[in-house]
């Protein structure tokens, strides 16, 4: 079995795993992982970028190398063992699961008409100031959350897993937990942030553009595929990040939906443009329909990381010869 074929198999037992079971709720890696990097922080904090880096560098650096230092002594035990390795890692990094039940508690509160409870619950998904939300911008603020999700929390973490294994999958994981750490633009975290913000944009950008072009193929068995395409073309490069405008654009288009607008981040308002004007707002209903997209992007992302990681290694195998 070789190290593609490990990964493979690996990483579909891994999303299988979290299909099946979610986070786990007790001693989660990456909850660890977090605590780890606030105590870092806290000996390490100055109102400067050149500390900031050396955080970043310290925590997501120690990860990858941790990292790569068990997948070495695995490697010695044989290729199943690495296989199990990946499946643990990949269970460990993704939250497609837990961040649909968290999403469908929400949906089920807005039905339910208890603007209240979804005030509440919303925090668990995103950091937005929820108490001045009505329904309609709970629901966007829920579908957004899906959508840039998606690419954070499962398709971004199998790219990197297809190109660098074991290490591949800590490492994003590693540099997207700092990024929601210190990465917003905080007066406390503007420069000591601004190079886990900066790496974040670097290792989405992969998953970011697979994500929205998986959401265009997913349309295809139940949403707008070509209004995936016109809203991604049209209004991605509008949204003030480089990765969550392709898959929010995307989202919003597939649906059929409006995205984007005010909203409010820890009492600062962000006026954000509206992408895919041509749709209608988002109703509690769509937050069902956002979930199953997500979840068909998710597999297609395993297929398509399975296909590239064999292409690449049969390429590798074919130039030995």
């Amino acid at each position: 079995m070789r190290a593609d074929r490990e990964f493979v198999y690996g990483a579909t037992a891994g999303l299988a795993g979290d299909l099946l079971l979610g986070d786990p709720r007790r001693g989660h890696p990456v909850a660890a992982f977090g605590r780890a990097a606030g105590a870092v922080e806290r000996v390490l904090w100055r109102d400067h970028r050149g500390w900031g880096a050396l955080h970043t560098a310290v925590c997501a650096g120690g990860a990858v190398a941790a990292a790569a230092l068990l997948t070495q002594a695995v490697k010695r035990r044989g290729p199943a063992s690495l296989a199990a390795l990946t499946a643990a890692a990949t269970w460990a990094v993704v939250g497609g699961t837990t961040l649909g039940r968290e999403a469908r508690a929400i949906g089920g509160a807005l039905a339910a008409g208890d603007v209240d409870v979804a005030r509440e619950r919303l925090p668990h998904l995103c950091g937005r100031d929820p108490h001045s939300l009505d329904e309609q911008q709970i629901a966007r603020a829920v579908v957004e959350s899906v959508a840039e999700n998606t690419s954070d929390a499962v398709v971004g973490a199998l790219v990197w897993g297809a190109v660098a294994g074991v290490p591949g999958l800590v490492g994003f994981r590693a540099v997207n937990t700092l990024d929601a750490m210190v990465g917003h633009t905080s007066p406390r975290y503007r420069r000591f942030g601004w190079a886990s913000a900066r790496l974040d944009d670097v290792t989405g950008w992969p998953g970011a553009r697979l994500t929205a072009a998986l959401a265009v193929l997913a349309a295809l068995a139940g949403g707008d595929a070509p209004g995936a395409v016109r809203a991604w073309r049209a209004d991605a490069k509008k949204h003030p990040s480089p990765n969550a405008g392709p898959v929010e654009a995307a989202f919003a288009g597939a649906l059929g939906v409006r995205l984007g607008g005010t909203l409010s981040y820890g009492g600062r308002i962000e006026h954000r443009p509206v992408l895919n004007s041509s749709g209608r707002p988002v109703e509690f209903g769509d937050i069902e329909r956002a979930i199953r997209l997500s979840r068909r992007i998710s597999w297609l992302a395993l297929a398509a990381c399975a296909a590239g990681c064999m292409a690449a290694s049969a390429a590798l195998a074919k130039g030995r010869k």
